[in-house]
């Protein structure tokens, strides 16, 4: 079962330690594993995806480093051996590409910005209970992908403002966002309505677009702005009994900010009062406190668990290409 791996530790930032857990926990193949091609790679995880899954809940996420996983092809082969359901990327903001299969890029944002702490989707009410990420391309500086346990977060808040903790957990939060005519490639949140919806029809982009949120409204220029129903900011996450810091405040108070979307409207609670822009320097300081910035390397796939661990995107210098895979 786990003979064919070991364990790998990193020094921090790249990993840390937890209640005397290490996070995320890395694996590489053993010396005397026989996993030297990607069909014994696919066929061990066939065998011991319990096993696995047993980590990710345990750790939060998993880097697998050093596996013959080196093109997006075999990153596809590598993710359908898990069994998921792939979970199709209706209603994100990021702007993406098709690469092959079930895989897509990641953010495409331009590489001086910085793409904030988020859940994956957590804006919507369907959103990926399992991310992959796979380093096709490593930059030559920075391009990090920092994790956060959400539990974490949520305890330290609790312990600082325990006022604001309480307000998120009344009152819930509300998300805006005017969707571009057209994807803006410029724009961290520049996915059109076209690419979200997966349709240039209005109508049919109105009626997915209502499946996900709470009202819409055509613009004069063709943009769509879309308020969702008040979600849940904070959850309990059944599996652990922990409390998590489900949501995307942050993303969006530093992150939704283009010629269409300003952060003090885009992100409000559930009653539509705004958040405090101290209490914004605080969250922003406590997830990167609490942060593991790992490098990576060319051919590394790190399986997040969604529900519990938040990720972000630090900025870089070029080329770097992360490709992503979402599942149900």
């Amino acid at each position: 079962m786990a003979s064919q791996i070991i364990e790998v530790k990193l020094p921090e930032p790249q990993q840390k330690v937890f209640s005397g857990e290490v996070f995320p926990y890395i694996v590489s193949p053993a010396d005397s594993s026989d996993l030297a091609d990607i069909n014994k790679t696919c066929y061990w995880v066939e065998n011991n995806r319990e096993y696995v899954e047993s980590c990710l809940i345990k750790y939060g996420a998993v880097l697998f480093r050093g596996f013959p996983i080196e093109n997006p092809e075999m990153f596809d082969k590598f993710v359908k051996a898990f069994g998921y359901e792939a979970l199709p990327y209706v209603g994100g903001a990021a702007p993406r590409k098709l690469v092959v299969g079930d895989v897509f890029t990641s953010n495409e944002a331009p590489p001086e910005m910085l793409i904030p702490f988020h859940h994956e989707m957590a804006q919507v009410p369907t959103f990926p209970n399992v991310l992959f990420f796979f380093c096709n391309i490593s930059p030559p500086e920075g391009g990090q992908t920092p994790l956060v346990l959400s539990n974490l977060v949520y305890q330290q808040m609790l312990k600082l403002n325990e006022p604001f903790v309480n307000k998120l957990l009344e009152l819930g939060v509300k998300y805006t966002r005017v969707l571009p005519n057209g994807d803006d490639p410029t724009s961290p949140i520049g996915r059109g309505w076209q690419s979200t919806y997966g349709t240039t029809n209005k109508e049919e982009a109105e009626k997915k677009a209502l499946e996900l949120v709470g009202s819409i409204e055509w613009l004069s220029d063709g943009c769509l702005r879309t308020v969702t129903d008040v979600l849940p900011a904070i959850r309990e996450d059944k599996r652990t009994g922990k409390m998590t810091w489900f949501n995307s405040v942050i993303a969006v108070y530093r992150g939704w900010k283009d010629s269409r979307n300003s952060p003090e409207t885009s992100i409000t609670f559930g009653d539509g009062s705004p958040m405090n822009p101290d209490v914004m320097i605080t969250l922003e300081t406590v997830l990167n406190e609490l942060a593991i910035d790992f490098l990576w390397k060319k051919h590394d796939v790190v399986m997040v668990d969604n529900r519990q661990v938040l990720h972000g995107r630090r900025s870089f210098v070029p080329p770097r290409q992360i490709l992503a895979a979402l599942c149900k």
